[in-house]
């Protein structure tokens, strides 16, 4: 289907809304169900509109400058707004484009974020640390709740595993891309020759899941508590209050052990489960809609390399994009992050915008 024929289709079908809500006003049900797709609607007719007009004052303006009855001034004014509308013109057609393209079932929800120590050992939990550290700083910037979830710590300030549960407005639209394998390469703390070393972490971003969106049979899940384990300090008890519920039907693990309450630990490795199961019906949905084609900015895979923190040169590379950026400290302190996260979203709307209009 064609631009034109897409757009004419929206704004007849806003009318019709516009006709059946008028109908139905004394139906409180109908009448709501309609008016949110009414609504949702709204924005996309007004950018319709805005475009349709600026084309017809093109048209009228090029008509204009052939008329031999038009003075000259008017005509210089005419040449001076064709070219205005010429570069206003194609930004509309691309803001309609990526309202229309296919969106992802995420985009508003919180998001929950776990990283986990790579290769590298004791700086690679150490790096695992700075990346946790990164985001907390990064939601605080943004305005975000942060709430840690849990965190499996050693002796020397690193993590071997973190997660924790991000708050805001469209969290998952931001901080999806940054699923993937993180690279360090910098000299350890631990290192006496002065060598550089290559450690990574791997990060995954889930769309938080509510109850409605995924139900969980309790005949599916086995629960086993345990005695919590570590080093020792306030998250160890003599109680048996941590948690691993194990969903059978997928096969996924969550092990909860952070809490002092058995229930807590549990209402938490729930919260984690239903954001995995979630982000695994999310993708495919995604893998389906897209006819299985990867976007050149990565399919988001735990595997999959996607950045490069240089420490020696400053530097932070994202391979997916080809970006390379010489602020590695303001990166870490959060702050930096945001150029990143916004290079990343400019390219998922440009590829978004380039599959609509080959579909």
């Amino acid at each position: 289907m064609s631009f034109e024929d897409t757009t004419t289709k929206i704004l007849q079908r806003y009318e019709f809304l516009k006709e059946q809500m008028s109908e139905c006003a004394g139906n409180s049900e109908d009448f709501i169900k309609l008016s949110k797709e009414f609504s949702d609607l709204e924005d996309f007719v007004t950018l319709i509109n805005k475009y349709h007009k600026a084309q017809k004052e093109l048209s009228e303006l090029k008509a204009a400058i052939g008329d031999p009855l038009i003075d000259s001034d008017f005509k210089e004014l005419a040449i001076s707004e064709i070219a205005n509308l010429r570069e206003l013109i194609p930004g509309i057609e691309k803001e309609i484009k990526l309202m229309m393209a296919p969106k992802d079932v995420g985009d508003e929800k919180n998001a929950i974020v776990e990283i986990r120590a790579g290769t590298g050992g004791d700086d690679a939990g150490l790096f695992a640390a700075d990346l946790f550290r990164m985001y907390q700083k990064y939601s605080e910037f943004r305005g975000w709740k942060f709430e840690i979830l849990c965190c499996n710590e050693s002796g020397i300030g690193s993590i071997k595993e973190a997660s924790a549960c991000i708050s805001g407005k469209g969290v998952f639209s931001y901080l999806k891309f940054e699923s993937g394998v993180h690279r360090v390469q910098r000299i350890p703390v631990t290192e006496s020759g002065g060598r550089i070393h290559t450690s990574t972490a791997t990060v995954a971003v889930l769309p938080e899941a509510e109850e409605v969106d995924v139900r969980i049979d309790e005949t599916d899940l086995k629960i086993d508590v345990m005695r919590a384990s570590g080093a020792g300090g306030q998250h160890v008890n003599k109680t048996e209050s941590a948690v691993r519920i194990t969903h059978i039907p997928s096969g996924i693990v969550v092990t909860q052990q952070d809490e002092r309450s058995q229930h807590m630990n549990r209402l938490k490795a729930l919260k984690i489960l239903r954001a995995r199961l979630y982000e695994a019906e999310r993708r495919k949905l995604h893998a389906e809609r897209a006819d299985n084609r990867r976007l050149q900015i990565g399919s988001g895979d735990r595997s999959e390399r996607i950045r490069t923190y240089n420490y020696p040169q400053g530097r932070v590379s994202d391979h997916r994009i080809g970006l390379t950026l010489y602020k590695l400290p303001q990166i870490m302190e959060g702050v930096g992050l945001e150029d990143i996260i916004t290079a990343l979203a400019e390219f998922d709307r440009e590829s978004r915008i380039a599959d609509f209009q080959g579909e």
